[in-house]
């Protein structure tokens, strides 16, 4: 499959909200598909942009890939190693594949979170933190609004 070698856009308006099933009050978009990360070279499942409404919980359950889940508004409870704890917008949760865990509204307004799910393998090759090359810019174009 050929990679993409452009910059895609998708905004909100292009990503409706839809319930997921099987959960209580749990909407999502999603943000990156399985097929866009083949489109991208990248090794990645999915990446949901997860919303929970008041009175509900994203219910006890486990998968067969990582899953990193980063709460961007609202409270929250989590199931964490057999154990209801408390958090909040700004915390982030590392869940290892195989383990049960659930998210639960914890406050008085919909609660949001971005959810990425990563393949679980016996052997990857080692990470590194991304390299970054800047390019000659007009620093006066690019601050302008």
């Amino acid at each position: 499959m050929e990679k993409s070698r452009k910059t895609e856009v998708r905004t909100a308006e292009e990503m409706p909200w839809a319930l997921m099933p099987d959960h209580v009050a749990l909407y999502h978009r999603e943000i990156v598909s399985a097929k866009e990360a083949d489109e991208l070279g990248i090794r990645m499942n999915s990446v949901l942009w997860e919303k929970i409404g008041v009175g509900g919980a994203v219910l006890p359950h486990y998968h067969d890939v990582a899953e990193i889940i980063h709460i961007t508004a609202g409270k929250v409870r989590l199931l964490c190693n057999g154990e209801w704890q408390c958090y909040r917008a700004g915390d982030t949760f590392h869940v290892p594949a195989g383990v049960v865990h659930s998210v639960a509204n914890d406050g008085d307004e919909p609660s949001e979170q971005i959810s990425i799910f990563v393949p679980a393998e016996a052997k990857v090759p080692p990470n590194r933190f991304f390299g970054t090359t800047l390019v000659p810019a007009d620093l006066a174009e690019v601050l302008r609004r």
